[in-house]
């Protein structure tokens, strides 16, 4: 039997080029048939996909997804070669273990999945707990000089913003499942911050990490690695008085010692968070617009900072 399906291009944050190549051209290795010349559409067709050997040029979150999903009824095994290691591939394995899959080497740079045309069986699985979510929590008790204890969370997935947060002179206190940060009265800046695939510096918190070291004592310096255009809030944090210089990739910040509240648009989801984290130090009223973007990551996000302390509302327009 042959199963064909068309679809729209998917959309996303405009933080650069998000192109689907590397899932495209996985799905036509693995048997599929998909034109893509069609503008804003893409059509794919298949029988039963075949298992085969697949290295990834760029280890993609989302291409490793796809391809674990795409083998699961597969003829034969399938292989990622430079697979992605987030821990949100090793929570998809786990939950496709628990339904009859067997799938390995999830948290690794090869990933097998065992092919079959299999039965799949009921299951009850929770998602591992979202570090991004997480990090930026951390990153207002930071930037405030708060304290937040964090429930619910596993701290060796944010090794990396906790070791940053650290160097900016935060006090975490981290046991099993919580993470405890209480902020510095001022931050400290640090030399260099850079983006890249887990275990490293996640780009999902660059946003987050600018705004910090906006207010921060000295000059740091963040290169984004992972996506070319994801600078779209320092035009805004520019309005509240941050001083920050781009150079391709690369942002070099100068701490100033306040910044000031102004209107700003969240053009993105992390690029929104991090100026609603500048808005919670900013002197005087900060009024953003655009927070659709913020809505897509985080739930309820004003109502918990305001249990935390926070002089913060939605206003609806």
């Amino acid at each position: 039997m042959t199963f064909a399906r068309s679809i729209t291009h998917p959309g996303g944050c405009e933080i650069g080029p998000r192109p689907i190549d590397l899932h495209l051209k996985a799905l036509r290795s693995m048997g599929a048939k998909i034109n893509d010349a069609q503008r804003g559409f893409i059509y794919c067709e298949a029988e039963r996909l075949r298992g085969c050997e697949i290295q990834l040029d760029y280890p993609s979150v989302g291409a490793t997804e796809n391809i674990m999903l795409a083998s699961v009824f597969a003829e034969e095994d399938t292989y990622i070669r430079n697979a992605a290691k987030e821990p949100e591939i090793v929570d998809l394995q786990n939950f496709l273990n628990s339904i009859g899959v067997s799938v390995s080497g999830a948290g690794t740079s090869v990933i097998r999945i065992s092919g079959s045309n299999r039965k799949l069986k009921d299951t009850e699985h929770t998602i591992i707990p979202d570090r991004i979510v997480a990090g930026t929590y951390m990153v207002a008790s930071a930037i405030t000089g708060g304290d937040v204890l964090l429930r619910n969370v596993i701290p060796e997935h944010l090794s990396a913003v906790i070791s940053n947060l650290r160097d900016c002179g935060c006090r975490i206190n981290v046991k099993k499942n919580t993470i405890h940060v209480s902020g510095p009265a001022k931050p400290k800046a640090v030399d260099i911050i850079r983006t890249l695939p887990y275990p490293g510096f996640p780009t999902d918190m660059q946003a987050q990490m600018v705004a910090l070291l906006t207010v921060a004592r000295g000059t740091s310096i963040i290169v984004e690695t992972v996506f070319e255009n994801r600078y779209k809030h320092v035009e805004e944090l520019l309005r509240m008085g941050a001083n920050i210089k781009l150079e391709g990739r690369i942002a070099v910040i100068k701490g100033v010692k306040q910044l000031t509240g102004a209107n700003v648009t969240a053009r993105d989801l992390r690029g929104g968070a991090a100026l609603v984290l500048a808005g919670l130090v900013a002197n005087g009223e900060t009024v953003i617009s655009g927070v659709k973007h913020i809505d897509r990551g985080y739930e309820n996000l004003e109502e918990k900072l305001r249990m935390i302390g926070a002089d913060i509302k939605r206003i609806d327009t």
